[in-house]
């Protein structure tokens, strides 16, 4: 069975039966995603991540579909209907659907009109009416009326609700239904009576139609919430009249009385079986699709957010602003760690300005401030104007920081772990600075729903969705590397192989023990196994220790060619590192074994190259225009420079200082085609904008980059 599923995904993802299973053997030996993609790139012929995961993905889904159909067959052998015939169209179904369509006949059913009707004893009259040829039906049902049924017309009845759920059940019947729901199925939305105000930002579909297969996911997904709010009354329609005479064409033969008896119950189970069951199926899937493409923005926009450019290691000043409670100010050391806090009063109420300004002088001589963050919220660009127009005794440089799950994060148990004696202000302060530092080592301490840039997130399924999303975390984490000495618990417990138990153990054995010397200590941390070892060490680094690969992405168990490259040159493995003269004279062919081949050897080389190197780029520092403080500053023509915060499928919304973001359509963001704004725009990106409108009333701003450079 195993093969076949091995053969299945190799077809449907284009690679060798190899491929898939190696990969296979590798997930079934305790390996992650990150590690196989980045140091057994001979037995998965160099896979992505996007590849290996879709494979582990479609495994895990036939091996479902396989334990479903052993209960189909259980449940079927249990009723002595499993003939060698249906035994062998359910094992070579792979279609889940079609799984369901064969088993619809032997499910067990509740109280049924069907089942009351055999259970009135109608069954052989509804077997007589479906052969079509009786002319006197009427006739027929005589011989059924009894004193359970009543007349001739109450025994016709359940003839036809019994030959309704045969329609029903037949597979060929819901196959035809599908095809037309396939082909003419549109969703139709209408406001529910009385719900005009409280569903005013669902006004675009109080009278909403169009065809199923032309709606996109967000706004497919936008009238579902609709619906969930009770605002909106949501149906699925197809082409009736086509869907009829397909089934009559198949079902009705003849032009007896028995016929006509058969066109009615095919028209009742049309209407009220068949159609409403696809209904449902393709409400199910469009939602499906909808989750799976909001999904994929979602973790998109995540890794750009994981990603993006950290300041490094610097001593930041950080201000959470705030009008009447002030702005809460913290120091940071260059690892992140609290210095000081307290609370400054520029903006009204208080007005004190001046002393502001002494305050935050003193603080950046006496903390050797390199850096101030700011927040985006509340006085944003109030305190930022303030902050500009200090002069300091050094280059500051001034970063808006985006707070997006900061306050998520000062109430959470993790906040209260780090700072226990500190209040929630301070700990969104600290935050915000560790943000400017590391976004990554910041960003994994939250909840990913809670950052802020995902499309419609509370709307589809959140099991997929955190898989998906811890996926991104786990990926981003492995790509970039943590510095063993360094890293918190939360960002270790993303690392390949690791897990929050096994990175508690790691932070527990460094405050006893104090720093790695190098990775090979790793083994003497609490229950850290060989396996788990093999599958961390790689990503995680340790500067200036005994051995100079600790700070590189090459694995211990490559250690010994790099050192049989350098006795080769006549060198050390640091000199092989600091001069490329030395590693140019490199001939990776020699190296190469039965385990080891050209694609790892290639990246041996390419990494002692760039021996720690972040793969993150500069951060930039981003000024707003200071002509624009509010919505009201807005007017349609005006060129602003901007900030890209969040991307959907139907376009990117841009900061530009106003604490209302605006939306620059897709069909607003070049002057040409495009399917996916991600060809055009990256989160955090710096963008110039044109403002084309604004609706005070539904707070929307419409902005343009077309002809923006």
């Amino acid at each position: 069975m195993e093969q076949t599923h091995f053969d299945r995904i190799a077809g449907e993802l284009n690679i060798t039966l190899n491929q898939v299973k190696n990969t296979i053997e590798l997930f079934e030996g305790g390996a992650t995603i990150p590690f196989i993609a980045r140091y057994r790139k001979e037995a998965t012929g160099s896979l992505d991540e996007v590849v290996i995961a879709d494979i582990k993905e479609k495994y895990d889904k036939l091996k479902e579909l396989e334990k479903r159909k052993e209960t189909i067959l259980k449940t079927i052998e249990e009723q002595g209907e499993l003939t060698d015939e249906l035994r062998s169209k359910i094992e070579n179904t792979w279609d889940t659907t079609e799984l369901e369509d064969i088993y619809l006949p032997y499910k067990p059913k509740r109280k049924t009109r069907a089942v009351k009707a055999r259970e009135l004893g109608l069954e052989p009259l509804a077997k007589i009416l479906m052969k079509q040829y009786e002319r006197d039906v009427y006739g027929r049902a005589s011989a059924f009326v009894n004193e359970q049924v009543e007349t001739e017309d109450d025994a016709l009845q359940g003839a036809r609700d019994i030959i309704a759920e045969w329609v029903n059940e037949n597979a060929v019947a819901r196959e035809i239904v599908r095809s037309v729901f396939g082909r003419s199925a549109v969703i139709n939305a209408k406001m529910i009576k009385g719900k005009e105000d409280e569903g005013q930002k669902y006004k675009d579909y109080f009278d909403w139609s169009e065809p199923l297969k032309r709606c996109p996911s967000h706004r497919l997904l936008a009238i579902r919430r609709g619906e969930n709010e009770g605002v909106l009354k949501v149906n699925i329609t197809a082409d009736d009249e086509i869907a009829l005479q397909r089934l009559e064409r198949y079902f009705v033969k003849g032009n007896t009385d028995a016929s006509e008896q058969v066109s009615i119950a095919v028209k009742d189970s049309y209407k009220r079986l068949i159609s409403p069951s696809i209904e449902t199926e393709f409400a199910a899937s469009s939602k499906e699709k909808a989750d799976t493409e909001a999904i994929s923005v979602f973790a998109k926009n995540l890794r750009q957010l994981l990603l993006a450019p950290p300041l490094g290691q610097k001593r930041v000043l950080a201000i959470d602003p705030g009008y009447r409670t002030g702005c809460k100010v913290v120091c940071l050391d260059a690892q992140g760690n609290l210095l000081h806090n307290e609370t400054i009063y520029p903006h009204p109420p208080q007005n004190e300005r001046g002393k502001a300004a002494k305050k935050i002088d003193s603080l950046v001589d006496a903390y050797k401030i390199e850096a101030i963050a700011i927040g985006n919220g509340t006085a944003s660009r109030e305190t930022e104007a303030f902050i500009r127009r200090m002069r300091f005794n050094r280059d500051m440089k001034v970063f808006v920081v985006s707070e997006d799950g900061a306050s998520v994060y000062s109430a959470s148990k993790v906040a209260r772990e780090e700072f226990p004696e500190y209040d929630v202000t301070v700990r969104g302060a600290v935050s915000i600075g560790r943000r400017l530092l590391d976004p990554l080592a910041e960003l994994v301490k939250l909840d990913p729903k809670s950052i802020g840039v995902g499309q419609y997130q509370h709307d589809v399924d959140q099991n997929r969705l955190k898989d998906s999303l811890d996926q991104v975390v786990e990926s981003c984490v492995n790509l970039v590397g943590v510095n063993l000495n360094t890293a918190s618990k939360h960002l270790l417990t993303y690392i390949s192989g690791l897990g929050p138990q096994l990175a508690q153990n790691i932070v527990d054995h460094r405050k006893e023990n104090g720093d790695f010397k190098s990775r090979s200590e790793l083994k003497k941390v609490p229950r850290l196994g060989t396996k788990a070892f093999e599958q961390s060490a790689g990503f995680l680094r340790i500067t200036g220790g005994t051995n100079p690969l600790d700070n590189t992405a090459v694995h211990p168990e490559s250690y010994g060619i790099v050192e049989k490259m350098a006795k080769d040159l006549g060198c050390t493995v640091q000199e092989l590192i600091e001069k490329k003269e030395l590693r140019d004279k490199i001939d990776l062919n020699r190296y190469v074994t039965d385990k080891t081949g050209l694609p790892t050897l290639t990246d041996i080389k390419e990494e002692l190259e760039k021996p720690g190197l972040d793969p993150r780029k500069i951060i930039k520092v981003f000024e707003f225009s200071n002509d624009v403080h509010t919505v009201e500053d807005l007017k349609p023509g005006m060129e602003l420079p901007g900030i890209v915060t969040n991307i959907t499928n139907f376009g990117a919304f841009v900061d530009v200082g106003v604490k209302q973001d605006g939306l620059v359509h897709i069909s607003q963001m070049a002057d040409r085609f495009i399917s996916d704004p991600n060809e055009i725009v990256h989160l955090h990106q710096h963008v110039k904008v044109k403002v084309l409108d604004v609706d005070m009333a539904r707070k929307r701003i419409q902005l343009s980059m077309k002809g923006m450079s």
